[in-house]
């Protein structure tokens, strides 16, 4: 009996979790798009548009380093994070993109994936200028959250990017996981477009404007 009631109370704390950082319609949506039914609202967002005040680690052990990674650390990525599996991480990196991370000790604690040419997302296309980048595939390994990582390295790859003369940085923030909008917005991003990607049985996908902010 002592194991049902332990299993019943994680139950019920991981609902609770997913409830207060508003990530039970996101669940929802990720479970409607494994049956075929994906429908799934993003902003466009532009990042850091006004000064930011940078974002410090919490805790004792804030030895961290800010580094290019490259294939040694995208391999290791690869076979540390499940549910990654189906993603080339390596054709990203070899396509031109940046991967930049941060590391405690040499062990990799978050990275993040730049693009900085035109690209597709769920077969919207937007056409970066020479000066914009996009900043996607962010992820925390699991020892170190808690820590403000997330918005850390972020900060630091504006002026990784900046002194590239690439000024503009832009994201996708899915609509139902407010998680991650609150994260954007410790660093002052703001929405530029919200969309609708629908793809219904992966045979019919589209792309609708549902709202432009000024």
């Amino acid at each position: 009996m002592e194991g049902d009631k332990t299993g019943l109370s994680y139950r019920i704390k991981w609902l609770s979790n997913i409830i207060k950082h508003g990530l039970f319609w996101h669940g929802v949506r990720n479970n409607l798009a494994k049956i075929g039914l994906d429908f799934m609202p993003y902003y466009w967002v532009e990042e850091a548009t006004s000064p930011i005040t940078p974002p410090q680690l919490r805790g004792e052990d804030t030895n961290f380093q800010i580094s290019i990674f490259g294939e040694t650390e995208i391999n290791h990525i690869k076979n540390t994070i499940i549910g990654i599996e189906q993603k080339d991480l390596l054709a990203d990196l070899k396509n031109g993109e940046i991967c930049i991370g941060l590391k405690n000790n040499g062990h990799i604690a978050a990275y993040m994936f730049i693009k900085c040419k035109p690209f597709t997302f769920r077969k919207h296309h937007f056409n970066l200028k020479p000066t914009e980048s996009y900043l996607h595939s962010m992820y925390t390994f699991e020892a170190y959250r808690g820590k403000n990582i997330a918005p850390y390295l972020r900060y630091h790859s504006y002026d990784y990017l900046e002194k590239e003369n690439i000024k503009t940085f832009y994201s996708v923030s899915e609509y139902f996981n407010k998680s991650t909008i609150k994260f954007k917005e410790k660093l002052n991003s703001k929405p530029i477009k919200l969309y609708l990607s629908v793809r219904l049985f992966k045979r019919w996908s589209s792309n609708f404007t549902l709202k432009s902010y000024k």
